[in-house]
């Protein structure tokens, strides 16, 4: 699988910062609540000295989409979706043990991920782009959407659209599901820590993963 941007993302967003990983060997059965609960207490530690917005990571995404011409009020990155709801909530709900283990690790770090069953994404490349137009996204309630011509979108070779909004919502295609056995694993970043921030992400990421299933195979994926 080969992941890409394109060059007038790195142009307009110069200070995007990616860590990606392929993991094989997941399955639908082994829980992730210890290792989400923990992450939960890191989230909800750090939101008690304020809300999301005011995380350096969360107002870099918020002035992005703002760039990109949509109201921060409105759309929101993953992350900041996922620590709104918890900070209202208290909690997250459960899909999907690989799912709930990313969404953890996301409201601790404040840092979006995405995950995609790589076995729903079509040809070996998938790519960040503004759209053309002819993209189709499928949404969770079943209904088909076209990407306006220039919104940032996670698109393959057959043209599906696996986002709408850069890391705003993803599709109903590659969304991991309990037949999911290997999964292409994205955190994206934009604040002046960003580097240093994914790495530790990255660390904490991997020992989770590796705690909750050692079989499972992890390969670092190189970005272009």
């Amino acid at each position: 699988m080969n992941f890409s941007y394109a060059s007038t993302i790195r142009q307009r967003f110069p200070s995007l910062t990616t860590q990606s990983i392929l993991v094989h060997g997941i399955d639908a059965k082994t829980s992730t609540v210890e290792h989400s609960a923990a992450l939960w207490r890191l989230a909800a530690k750090r939101l008690e000295s304020g809300d999301e917005r005011g995380f350096a990571e969360i107002a870099a995404w918020r002035q992005a989409f703002a760039q990109m011409g949509l109201k921060p009020t409105q759309y929101r990155c993953a992350a900041e979706a996922l620590l709104r709801r918890f900070r209202k909530e208290g909690l997250l709900p459960q899909i999907h043990p690989l799912i709930d283990l990313c969404n953890a690790v996301s409201i601790a770090h404040a840092i979006p991920i995405a995950v995609f069953d790589i076995d729903r994404i079509e040809g070996r490349q998938l790519c960040v782009r503004p759209a053309n137009g002819s993209e189709i996204y499928h949404a969770f309630d079943g209904s088909i959407e076209q990407p306006h011509v220039g919104e940032i979108i996670y698109v393959d070779e057959a043209g599906q659209a696996h986002s709408r909004r850069w890391c705003n919502r993803q599709s109903a295609v590659s969304a991991v599901r309990n037949s999911t056995s290997t999964a292409l694993i994205v955190a994206e970043a934009l604040h002046p820590q960003a580097p240093q921030d994914l790495l530790r992400l990255l660390a904490v990421l991997k020992t989770s993963l590796t705690d909750v299933w050692p079989q499972t195979d992890i390969a670092e994926v190189k970005v272009a």
